[in-house]
């Protein structure tokens, strides 16, 4: 085997892919999928929540998901009328069932960052027409902000 062409990747943190299906409120951007380093059964990136906004409710299909939270305050929302709630912070995982409706909320200052891991290569993102049942004051919906922000490099 030519473990230097087949062997240890590293995706650089300026090299990391936004071509990927996005939610209105976050940017994901891919760092580890099949296209940047063959991987095969894994897809990991980040996502990150802009101050005070929240995403558009969405699921991954039959995909799992774990967040590992770096930096900020994710308020999490779930269920069929996301009618559940628990906040993680810097440190914390976060583990979200395949096809389980949900929502990421900043209702801090300051970006949330967190490292996020799936268990298959096909980006499914399903976005839902699910109305928040969050108070307008604890993050601004995705209508309301200016624009997308761009992923750090």
């Amino acid at each position: 085997m030519d473990w230097k062409t087949h062997g240890v990747k590293i995706v650089r943190a300026g090299d990391i892919d936004t071509n990927t299906p996005q939610t209105p409120g976050m940017t994901r951007a891919a760092a580890i999928s099949h296209a940047k380093t063959g991987a095969n059964k894994l897809w990991a990136g980040t996502m990150v929540v802009r101050p005070e906004a929240r995403t558009g409710p969405h699921h991954h299909g039959e995909l799992e998901t774990v967040l590992y939270v770096v930096r900020g305050r994710v308020r999490m929302r779930w269920g069929d009328h996301l009618e559940f709630s628990e906040e993680a912070r810097p440190g914390d995982f976060i583990y979200v069932p395949p096809y389980v409706p949900h929502q990421e909320i900043n209702a801090t200052e300051e970006e949330c960052e967190a490292v996020v891991v799936r268990n298959g290569q096909e980006p499914i993102v399903v976005n839902l027409p699910l109305e928040t049942p969050e108070p307008a004051s604890a993050g601004h919906s995705w209508n309301e902000a200016v624009g997308m922000a761009f992923h750090p490099k």
